[in-house]
């Protein structure tokens, strides 16, 4: 049996599998198992070509931010309105095939922004380009997941469950437990905290499911056993993510207000834009998108933050900036 059987068997278990008292013990260490496998998917075959397109890029400015999402979402629009860079954009899936860098100028930062391909389901196990993606993205300092505002909760779901396999954690901070491996004393186990989600025999079988027997564990915050299992893996990444909700003139706009109330959400009107002869300072603002003068007749809008709405208005003598919002 591969690993990819034995990590699609233990999810099965895993799903199958009621959370209560007596069941702790058991999913716990399912858990252990299924992390030790997903850390060996991840790992480079021996076999592999050094032959082929590399998605490498030099970190280059203050910052690196990560664009990504499924194919056909418009990263590719995006990168081009943000930065000087022209990145292929088309209405058939997969334009991007390769890492596609440009530069935000915000303020005299210079922040660098990746247009990487566009995911699919299962990339953490290898699909398409999935895990070269994947790991430039664990490189970055934030991430962008650029969505289909017309797909609901489904992308989003998705991403975010390709992304947690392979240790990058969204919108989380470390946890905060001390672990140290020692070369004998048995494991010493405390807390500076009441747990509710783990037991010190629960420790004890995870750690002797990786195989250390001597160790110093304590908890100063309540934990659940990933996060645990997190901690001895040790290579988890914890990055703040925005997520942008495009083509929102497709759905409600109840459902764009319910899409932008959302935590770290905003939601936008991406228009494809003829860049001008000299382009206005670009930048972030934070969580906004920042203004950039459109074509007459396609303005570009913002939702940010709770129930407000930005928007860039036309060139002079431009139509009614609200006509077809």
């Amino acid at each position: 049996m591969g690993i990819l059987e034995k990590i699609s068997e233990i999810e099965k278990e895993i799903a199958r599998t009621q959370k209560n008292k007596a069941t702790e013990y058991h999913l716990g260490l399912l858990k252990a198992k299924l992390a030790k496998y997903r850390a060996q998917l991840l790992e480079p075959s021996k076999s592999a070509s050094s032959k082929g397109e590399g998605f490498d890029v030099m970190k280059s400015g203050d910052a690196r931010v990560a664009l990504i999402g499924f194919p056909s979402v418009g990263k590719s629009t995006f990168l081009s309105l943000m930065t000087s860079t022209a990145s292929e954009a088309a209405s058939y899936e997969f334009t991007t095939l390769t890492c596609i860098p440009g530069v935000i100028e915000y303020k005299g930062a210079n922040i660098q922004l990746l247009d990487l391909p566009g995911i699919i389901e299962g990339a953490a196990q290898g699909k398409g380009r999935g895990r070269q993606v994947i790991a430039v993205a664990r490189t970055a300092d934030v991430v962008i997941m650029m969505l289909d505002a017309t797909k609901g909760e489904v992308q989003r779901s998705l991403l975010e469950k390709e992304l947690e396999s392979v240790g990058i954690r969204l919108n989380k901070h470390k946890p905060n437990i001390y672990f140290k491996p020692k070369k004998g004393g048995g494991i010493s186990f405390n807390s500076t905290v009441t747990l509710t989600q783990c037991s010190e025999k629960l420790v004890q079988l995870i750690l002797h499911e990786y195989k250390i027997f001597n160790a110093e564990v304590l908890f100063r915050e309540d934990c659940s056993p990933d996060e645990f299992i997190d901690v001895i893996v040790g290579n988890r990444v914890y990055m703040p993510c925005l997520y942008v909700y495009n083509k929102i003139d497709q759905i409600s706009m109840e459902e764009v207000d319910r899409l932008a109330r959302k935590p770290n959400s905003v939601v936008i009107r991406e228009a494809r834009l003829h860049r001008r002869h000299h382009p206005p300072e670009r930048g972030l603002r934070g969580a906004r998108v920042p203004p950039h003068p459109p074509v007459a007749g396609q303005p570009v809008q913002v939702r940010a933050g709770v129930g407000h709405q930005h928007q860039v208005q036309p060139a002079a003598g431009g139509p009614d900036p609200h006509h077809g919002a």
